[in-house]
């Protein structure tokens, strides 16, 4: 802190209305005492605790202000405050002239860490994320030293939550104050906390180990808190019925659902708060979101929500673009949020988002303050950021009659400070906490100025000029009759000047002064009226010579400048200038200023039509479409007016590409490996709109993906079909009409050969065991729905409780949901499909089945499709006997055969796939089309709706540069449902824009003179921490799917 705010705050401290007044260090008032239930021991206090401020500026509440008032507090509570309010003669009067008085800030959030074996005991919940039964409460012990720093930052009340599970328990709202942990306890069980993901470093055998699993349990949770309601209920009304188990966990899930009480679910991004959301509305949770400081990226429908969100104010460091080989390590999304993420908070405030503001994940060396401060420069509003300390906590966690105001009734939790709050030179002077006051700038005075010293042998006054430029100091000396006089001497510089609380000490060469050697000068400062001072100079003779000091105030000298500027409101000071450039969506590269438009009609004419439907092949034809489906397809056809018109000379129109095996576009995990059986698990969850492959697939003409779960389990988790709507959310992407399926695993992957030597425990390890779990499952999930029926029709004993994973198998048994099976040999084809015949389920595919060609007339026979890899082998040992002529021999059996990708680079050429079909086989080319448009559609069962330029299909087509099949033929325009999301032309000017961007960032970085990231300084994003492919399988290794 410089010395002129020390200054400053000497002023504001130390002048009283009749009397200097020591704060004295008091405990809790006599009335609160009172209300104790602790025994006194010794002596009982009477210490007074009436205090009156008064001749101050009070900001009762955001926007509410008194320019001159007086505030009362009595026993820790504001008894009055006003402009002109009457002294109670009881009490203790500070005079605070040129302070200001602002509501005691409320921490939105905070963490506290516990051992992972804190609740261990009792009947609690199986897993050890769940952990709803943990309190905050139970466990707080104040930490005096912490809380210092809270208060010193203005803070009187935080909000403290534990850090650990899935369901991590409840928080508690406390005071920064130093009383006892009792005391300090405002509100014992504030919200329950959840996190929809799995924390960092979890191995493999820990059920569930991906965010997904995460999800997955959680949901099954929430149903179990629901049926241990309805199940102990049943208890106790029903003679004869089993006692259910015991389980805490459980019971205080169950006062969550539909009772308005607080849930605070973690958004590690922005597409976490729209997951919270979805979580909490299929549970009726009254959800807060803890956000992620990218809350911008998707403003709207964050807004949409209508859910608080407390806001972090950890602004990221600038990336390390310091030289151009590290600058091409730096994504363009990483120096967009740079740029943006300080206007995160006022973004949100001004949709209309209630926001609270926390400090979490700031360093230490960043006060809670100077992050608000730089919220405000970038736009967020005084008195917003205010609210978002104050009232907005305060009415959320349901203290709003005791915090957040300073008005009648309330705690006297308040700060006083020189100037205004969010200006950058104002210092927090106290802060308040239940009455009780703690200095946060002990007064000191300020040196800089002229001294004249007076001593007491006859001599002319000493003059001493002490200069502060921040926290150095510099002086001279020099003797005169007078100022002027002293001016026209000769000044000796002042030697190791120090200014150490309000003592000022220097020495100086004595020669001018007539003697040799070094004189020491030492002054005590203080201040009555005036700023004074008195002590000695010891001359090198060893004569001490007392001095009395008085300041000049009017020669003051503070780094060459004669008068200092008070603190400025943060409005007037050196504002950033507002990001001028569009939000783009999602935020990196290529990201889109809004979805494209859909024309009413288009017609393409004088293309080339694959329409892979009994037409065929059309030559100079024609295709039309509006509304987002397909209208017509021929030649000379009628159009309305005002259709675009698109002529496609020499060009080819096919269907979009359908990709019947992916894995990008998630980040949930890909696999939930801990378990055999997961089918409870979703990746529809897990949709990842953001993920730059969406772009590359769409330039490559794909148009609809299947994302599988991995292969880690003989039953994994259901999978979810996507239309790449590149700028759209995730709920956006899904293909609606597309009926569920699951993924299925069979072979290496699933009994763990091939995982390490140290997975070696979970069953099955064998072929054999495969087969057995499937089919045991099967089983389970008939049991499962005959304990429903005879329970719907007798409604006696314990209701049946609700199991999604048994759920999703009964949805496989009634053919509702369609099995995506991972398959590689023969023996285990056959073992599958005859598992399936004995339960009458037909597979919907195998995938991969490299080995397919051998068993094709029982797969034919089955009715299974096969949707394989067209040349892939021997990259394990289980796939040696895959040939390319697979694909052929298949379809030539009467198998419905596609070709997909399992890879995200490979979908971008998937149309040279299925040229192989023609190459391994002499498949016709129509048909060999099919391999990636028609034919997984068929597999997926929505070749209804896409897969062919039939009319009343979706308006999904793509336009190629010559014949698809041509590993010379580039795609041109990708149009789905309508809508053309990619266009070689305007993707050749998103380059140069992407162009642009990055070097308007880079020198903006270069020039903001910011310590910019260190290699490996910043943590990786939650969504970046997840594979992206199946690792299961080794014939793939990309990046991250982001840029």
């Amino acid at each position: 802190m410089s010395f002129s705010h020390r200054f400053v705050a000497a002023i504001c401290l130390v002048l009283c209305c009749s009397q200097q007044v020591t704060l004295p260090h008091w405990g809790a008032s006599q009335a609160w005492a009172d209300e104790s239930t602790q025994p006194v021991a010794g002596l009982r206090t009477n210490t007074p605790a009436v205090y009156a401020l008064r001749d101050v500026r009070i900001v009762t509440a955001p926007g509410q202000v008194l320019e001159r008032g007086v505030l009362v507090v009595r026993d820790g509570v504001i008894s009055a405050v006003g402009a002109d309010v009457p002294i109670p003669e009881d009490a203790r009067i500070w005079s605070r002239p040129g302070c200001t008085l602002y509501p005691g800030l409320i921490d939105g959030f905070s963490e506290l860490a516990m051992a992972p074996g804190d609740r261990r005991q009792g009947a609690h919940h199986w897993n050890d994320l769940i952990r709803p039964e943990v309190r905050i409460a139970d466990r707080y012990q104040p930490d005096l030293t912490l809380n210092a720093s809270w208060r010193s930052q203005g803070m009187t009340t935080r909000l403290i939550a534990p850090t650990q599970g899935i369901f991590k328990g409840r928080s508690a709202l406390v005071a920064t104050g130093d009383g006892a942990g009792a005391a300090s306890i405002l509100e014992p069980d504030v919200a329950l906390h959840a996190r929809l993901t799995v924390p960092r470093g979890r191995g493999r055998n820990a059920y569930p180990n991906s965010p997904m699993g995460a999800v997955a349990l959680a949901r099954q949770t929430m149903l179990d808190a629901n049926w241990y309601q309805r199940a102990w209920a049943t208890f106790r009304t029903q003679r004869g019925v089993s006692r259910p188990d015991q389980d805490v966990s459980l019971e205080v899930l169950g006062a969550y659902s539909g009772s308005g009480k607080l849930v605070v679910i973690d958004a590690p991004n922005e597409l976490y708060a729209l997951r919270a959301d979805r979580f909490a509305r299929e549970f009726s949770l009254n959800l807060v979101i803890r956000g992620s400081g990218r809350e911008y990226r998707q403003l709207s429908a964050i807004q949409a929500l209508g859910r608080p969100v407390i806001v972090p104010l950890n602004f990221p460091k600038p990336p390390n673009v310091g030289t151009a080989e590290s600058a091409l390590n730096v994504s363009l999304e990483s120096l967009r949020h740079w740029e943006l993420a300080p206007e995160n908070p006022a973004r949100l405030s001004r949709a209309g988002v209630s926001i609270l503001l926390t400090r979490i994940g700031l360093p230490q060396s960043v006060s809670l303050l100077a992050a608000v401060r730089k919220a405000v420069q970038h736009g967020l509003a005084a008195d917003a950021a205010l609210a978002a300390l104050t009232t907005a906590p305060a009415e959320l966690f349901g203290v709003a009659d005791r915090l957040g105001t300073l008005h009648v009734g309330k705690r006297a939790n308040f700060l006083l400070t020189d100037g205004a709050l969010f200006a950058t030179q104002t210092k927090i002077l106290e802060t308040w906490v239940d009455g009780r006051p703690y200095e946060n700038i002990p007064a000191r005075n300020d040196p800089a100025g002229r001294w004249r010293l007076v001593g007491q042998r006859g001599k002319p006054p000493l003059f001493v000029d002490v200069t502060v430029a921040g926290e150095k100091l510099s002086g001279t000396v020099r003797r005169g009759e007078n100022s002027a006089a002293a001016d026209a001497t000769t000044a000796v510089p002042l030697l190791r000047l120090t200014a150490a609380g309000d003592r000022l000490t220097a020495i100086f060469d004595a020669k001018v002064f007539g003697q040799t050697g070094l004189a020491r000068l030492t002054l005590v400062l203080f201040k009555k009226e005036k700023l004074s001072g008195h002590g000695q100079v010891v001359w090198p003779d060893g004569v001490a010579e007392k001095m009395t000091a008085s300041h000049d105030s009017r020669a003051r000298t503070r780094g060459g400048e004669n008068r200092e500027k008070p603190p400025q409101p943060a409005a007037t000071q050196g504002k950033p200038q507002p990001v001028l450039e569009a939000l783009r969506y999602p935020l990196g590269a290529f990201g889109v200023l809004r979805q494209p438009e859909r024309p009413l009609h288009v017609l393409f004419k004088n293309a080339t039509l694959w329409t892979c439907a009994q037409q065929g092949i059309l030559r100079n034809a024609e295709i039309l479409i509006g509304g987002g489906k397909i209208i017509a397809v021929g030649r000379r056809l009628r159009t309305p007016p005002g259709t675009r018109v698109i002529d496609c000379q020499g060009k080819h129109i096919t269907p979009g590409i359908v990709d019947c095996h992916s894995h990008m576009a998630t980040d949930g995990g890909v696999n939930e490996s801990a378990q055999a059986i997961t089918a409870e698990v979703r990746i529809g969850d897990f949709i990842d709109s953001n993920d730059i492959n969406i772009y590359r697939q769409l330039a490559g003409g794909v148009t609809s993906s299947n994302i599988l779960h991995g292969s880690a389990n003989p039953i994994g988790g259901q999978n979810q079909v996507i239309k790449l709507r590149w700028g759209a959310l995730p709920e956006e992407l899904k293909f609606a009409e597309a009926p569920a399926g699951i993924k299925f695993a069979l072979g290496e992957n699933v009994k763990q050969s091939n995982w390490g030597d140290e997975f070696t425990t979970r069953y099955p390890q064998t072929r054999m065991g495969v087969e057995q779990m499937i089919r045991g499952t099967f089983q389970a999930a008939l049991d499962y729905q005959q304990r429903w029926r005879d329970w719907e029709r007798t409604r006696q004993g314990l209701p049946p409780r609700r199991d999604l994973e048994l759920e999703a198998i009964s949805e496989v048994l009634e053919g509702q949901r369609w099995i995506h099976c991972h398959s590689y040999r023969q023996d285990e084809v056959l073992a599958l499909i005859r598992t399936l015949d004995d339960f009458q389920v037909t597979i919907g595919t195998f995938q991969h089945i490299l080995e397919g060609y051998k068993v094709a007339d029982a797969l034919a026979r089955h009715g299974a499709m096969a949707s394989a890899f067209s040349d892939w082998w021997a990259y394990k040992f289980e796939v040696y006997d895959a040939i390319p002529y697979a694909g052929a021999l298949m379809h030539n059996a009467g198998v419905v055969v596609s070709f997909n990708s399992d890879d995200r680079e490979l979908a971008r050429h998937l149309n040279h796939e299925a040229a192989k079909a023609v190459k391994y086989g002499g498949v016709p080319r129509q048909e060999a089309l099919k391999f990636v448009t028609l034919n997984p559609a068929r597999q997926l069962r929505i070749d209804q709706y896409v897969g062919s330029l039939e009319s009343g299909k979706h308006a999904d087509l793509v336009v190629w540069s010559q014949s698809p099949l041509s590993t010379f033929s580039v795609c041109e325009q990708t149009w789905i449902d309508g809508r053309r999301y990619f266009s070689r032309s305007e993707d050749l000017l998103r380059r140069e824009s992407v162009r642009r961007s990055r070097t308007r960032l880079v020198q903006k970085i270069l020039a903001s003179g910011e310590v910019m990231l260190k290699p490996g300084e910043a943590a990786p994003p939650d969504e970046q921490l997840w594979p992206r492919e199946d690792v299961f399988c080794h014939h793939h290794r990309h990046g991250n799917g982001r840029d």
